[in-house]
């Protein structure tokens, strides 16, 4: 028998890892109200607590963000160029 695994959004991620860090609920309590593996609660409290860091340094992780949307743009840019080409040597033929 397989299993499904779900994906969970980077917003959900934090949000456990926030609810584990206060300390009101235990792991246990919290991977049965977020319907995760407990394991999984310590993962992403620890990967939180290990990259807190980065939000505070200069762009605080918005420069990879940046970069990663010019790319995407770049891209776009490219792909619309070469239909707009296409489009015009049909519409002369």
């Amino acid at each position: 028998m397989s299993t499904i695994r779900k994906k969970h959004s980077a917003l959900f991620k934090a949000k456990v890892a926030l609810a584990a860090l206060k300390g009101e609920e235990t792991v246990s309590e919290l991977a049965s109200r977020f319907q995760v593996h407990p394991s999984q609660v310590h993962s992403w409290k620890r990967m939180l607590l290990e990259r807190a860091g980065e939000l505070f340094k200069d762009g605080g992780g918005q420069e990879k963000a940046q970069e990663a949307l010019v790319a995407q743009l770049y891209q776009l840019i490219g792909q619309l160029k070469v239909e707009r080409d296409f489009l015009e040597r049909k519409c002369r033929a």
